[in-house]
């Protein structure tokens, strides 16, 4: 009789383990498949039009251009302005540098670092969500008489983009809507809005991000992604030496 009570009470002592590990699995699964939604795993070319503005300044305008494969190699290629053409970024996992005409070596760079108004250069480089945090759902919200999934999502180590990120999520489809972005000190530093849905390469996916710092009023970047099409990339695009050949 001692060792049926015994196993009885293990076996209640599980139930919450288990629970806990399904929950964790849904999280994981709502983030992947969200990951899909912005953007395919297979390797893929798009055009990214940045545009920032700030209260009283003239709008300024970049254009990139991402070549990516599998959310850890990419490459960002300057477009405009014309002064800027020819730098290049490469991403390997979470290691980021910039090659840079008349430089002989590439430089290192952070994923958090500032590429330009309010955008990171992991923002454009790794948009890997599932890769670099550990998400937990925290809540549900309704937005528009629809439910979304409201997941905490928790920088696995110290060189990914942001340290925290709040992140609704469409518990229909699994389309992104927001996204409040954190610093290590639990500092709000911007917040995110994932719109203009279109049908491209077979799926919805949202065709605009805008940015918006969360300090400073009125200062806002808008992404716009046109011209996505499916590549062949070999991997030999996405090494130093490749890079540098082509300066």
């Amino acid at each position: 009789m001692r060792t049926l009570i015994v196993g009885l009470l293990s076996l209640v002592g599980q139930f919450p383990q288990v629970s806990e590990a399904a929950e964790d699995d849904l999280a994981r699964s709502i983030v992947e498949k969200s990951d899909q939604i912005r953007f395919p795993s297979e390797g893929f070319q798009v055009d990214v039009k940045i545009e920032t503005a700030a209260t009283g300044e003239a709008a300024e305008v970049r254009r990139y251009r991402i070549l990516s494969k599998g959310n850890e190699n990419t490459v960002v290629q300057i477009t405009e302005p014309a002064s800027e053409r020819g730098q290049v970024m490469l991403m390997k996992g979470r290691d980021l540098w910039v090659f840079m005409p008349n430089i002989s070596q590439p430089v290192r760079l952070a994923l958090s670092q500032r590429l330009t108004g309010q955008v990171a250069n992991g923002d454009l480089a790794r948009s890997n969500f599932s890769g670099d945090y550990n998400p937990k759902i925290v809540r549900t919200d309704t937005i528009g008489g629809e439910p979304y999934h409201v997941l905490e999502l928790t920088a696995v180590d110290r060189g990914v983009t942001y340290q925290k990120v709040i992140y609704w999520v469409k518990q229909s489809n699994f389309w992104p809507h927001r996204a409040e972005f954190y610093s290590l000190s639990n500092r709000l530093l911007k917040t995110a809005r994932y719109e203009n849905y279109k049908t491209v390469l077979g799926k919805q996916r949202p065709t605009r991000l805008i940015m918006e710092d969360a300090l400073r009023k009125g200062e806002e970047s808008v992404l716009e992604y046109s011209e996505m099409k499916l590549r062949d990339l070999p991997d030999r695009m996405f090494t130093k030496d490749y890079l540098q050949r082509l300066q």
